[in-house]
């Protein structure tokens, strides 16, 4: 039997950009946040930087392309806690800066999709059995509203990113896929569209800050249990898909 640990959060790629500022609003909540990050440097500086805020933070080297760094993540988290609350699956990448869809390479399309998709998939199946073990586990998926097919379709949609959209717009059929299989359980799972954010994958080009990004996701993953699963949303409400 696992002693109670206080309440316990894994967010994945949380060395900087969004995933951070989302450990941080979880640190300052009072969550125990285990830090997923492939770069175990930028992970422990990470860390150290919450720490310093009063943070009990934790790094795990976490690449959502490799299977053996995510089992090894949940032995870790089995053997020292027996449970997980709240997977933020935040890990993301965009690689195709003014790239026409004809003009896409398999190799870049493979590589969004291993990390933005497949990843996704990855952490979430090898978490879920620790999430079980929660009164009330969270997942929440950090998509994009590039990934709104009824967004994207209208003709007011100019910017051409094939790999990145549809890599997002398959998050959201796992989100839904996935809250269908849990709605006799107490988990809940959501996708959160964070918006054009100032980070490092954009070039600081974004019009949000992290902390108002990480708002809606933080949200979600705090929703009790007349809170809706299986849905998409911004700040603003709910995204069509």
């Amino acid at each position: 039997m696992h002693m109670d640990h206080g309440k316990i959060v894994l967010i994945t790629g949380a060395n900087k950009g969004i995933g951070f500022e989302t450990a941080r609003q979880f640190g300052k909540l009072g969550y125990r946040v285990l830090l997923g990050a492939r770069d175990g440097e930028r992970g422990n500086k990470a860390v150290e930087s919450l720490m310093e805020e009063g943070i009990d933070a934790q790094l795990l080297v976490l690449d959502v392309t490799n299977q053996a760094t995510i089992d090894h993540a949940v032995r870790f988290i089995e053997d020292k806690y027996g449970y997980l609350d709240i997977l933020i699956n935040n890990a993301g990448i965009f690689l195709e800066k003014g790239v026409l869809p004809s003009q896409l390479t398999m190799a870049t399309l493979r590589e969004t999709f291993e990390v933005n998709f497949f990843g996704v998939f990855a952490v979430t199946t090898a978490l879920l059995p620790l999430l079980k073990k929660s009164a009330a586990g969270r997942i929440v998926n950090v998509s994009s509203g590039q990934g709104s097919l009824t967004r994207s379709s209208s003709p007011d949609a100019t910017r051409l990113q094939l790999a990145y959209n549809s890599s997002k717009a398959a998050v959201n059929a796992l989100t839904i896929q996935f809250a269908k299989e849990l709605r006799e359980t107490p988990i809940k799972i959501n996708a959160a569209a964070p918006g054009y954010t100032i980070t490092d994958m954009n070039g600081g080009k974004g019009n949000r800050t992290v902390q108002e990004a990480s708002t809606v996701i933080v949200r979600l993953a705090l929703l009790d249990e007349t809170g809706s699963s299986g849905g998409y949303f911004e700040d603003a409400g709910e995204i069509p898909w």
